[in-house]
């Protein structure tokens, strides 16, 4: 028998979009290939403890398949009126849910929070070579307004420190016009 004499079979899943729980910190790590993220995971979640951050998870089955991460208040570089601009960093799906609209719906599921909230600006940082995150971006109305050298530093699982150096565009859209 060959391939095409075997019908396919559709499968569909159900993703819902929660803010992040204890539980879903070791799960970020997604089987290891994001263990060296696993304090700033832990350090993001006890700011959403506090109110100051929320990690967003899309969720299929109880696993975390993508997120996105809403800082309320941006950096003194960026954040021109205070409190009027929000970060939205780390937006990640797994691989194999890509290009399912799930990144999009994160992003747009951050906006909403952030309206609630009374925030004017939305800002994200891309990296200058990562295209499909710029069109991306693009498409959805935010816009290039600034860039940044891209340098910063983390603690990883292990203890060491790592510093990354990646320039990027910061891209801004207005998401509660006055």
């Amino acid at each position: 028998m060959t391939a095409a004499e075997h019908p396919a079979l559709a499968v569909t899943f159900q993703i819902c979009f929660r803010a992040a729980r204890a539980d879903d910190l070791p799960k970020l790590e997604w089987y290891g290939a994001y263990a060296h993220f696993r304090e700033l995971f832990a350090r993001s979640f006890r700011e959403q403890q506090l109110g100051r951050r929320l990690m967003l998870i899309a969720d299929s089955g109880g696993f975390p398949v993508g997120h996105i991460f809403l800082q309320y208040t941006s950096g003194a570089l960026m954040d021109t009126e205070a409190g009027q601009r929000s970060y939205l960093y780390s937006l990640r799906v797994m691989d194999m849910f890509q290009r399912r609209g799930i990144g999009t719906r994160l992003i747009h599921e951050a906006e909403s929070v952030l309206r609630v909230k009374g925030t004017r600006w939305a800002t994200i940082a891309v990296a200058k070579d990562n295209i499909q995150a710029i069109r991306l971006y693009e498409r959805l109305g935010y816009w290039i307004f600034s860039d940044d050298p891209g340098i910063w530093s983390y603690r990883d699982h292990e203890g060491t420190t790592r510093t990354v150096y990646e320039p990027c565009w910061l891209l801004q859209k207005e998401i509660n016009l006055r």
